[in-house]
């Protein structure tokens, strides 16, 4: 397995896995898979932003997942936070590329000078709960019923890590 740059010409695999997720999980809270229209303006925007979208692939080249991040709130005060997104096809979850994956977004985020990455889970995703935790995440809201997918009400639990390993300190000449 490589991880590299995601180009245009990846989108298609990229969408391919996300819809999958849309589909058949709360991972993602849309009910409708995105067009390719738009996935290429939420590429193009985070090319844009400096931020990287990152792509795991086998040996064959085949396309296991992506994880990119982007900007938490568009208020001036949030620009030192970003939130991450890491989603992987079917058969390679629970094998270490998702892992792999948060892993490299790190040194991009802590390159653009962020001091927070943050995750948002499903509450019933026990299994990205503890994935996050594993990585340094922390737990730090839950917002109940703010979802709502396939007939009922969802939680959405947030998750924190610190990129600079500081947690407290005087702010940066921003």
């Amino acid at each position: 397995m490589q991880i590299r740059e995601a180009t245009l010409e990846d989108l298609a695999a990229i969408l391919d896995i996300y819809n999958e997720v849309i589909a058949t999980t709360t991972a993602v809270y849309n009910d409708d898979p995105l067009t390719p229209g738009e996935f290429a303006i939420w590429f193009q925007d985070r090319a844009a932003a400096g931020y990287p979208v990152l792509l795991a692939e086998d040996e064959n080249g085949r396309a296991l997942g992506f994880s990119s991040f982007g900007d938490f709130r568009a208020r001036p005060g949030y620009r030192f936070t970003v939130e991450h997104s890491v989603h992987l096809t079917a058969d390679a979850r629970g094998q270490g590329i998702g892992t792999a994956l948060v892993q490299a977004l790190l040194p991009y985020a802590q390159a653009l000078g962020k001091h927070t990455i943050l995750g948002a889970v499903d509450a019933d995703n026990e299994g990205s709960i503890r994935f996050h935790e594993k990585l340094g995440f922390v737990q730090v809201g839950r917002l109940p019923q703010v979802g709502f997918k396939f007939g009922r009400w969802l939680d959405l639990v947030y998750l924190q890590r610190f990129i600079d390993e500081a947690s407290s300190g005087p702010a940066p000449d921003a």
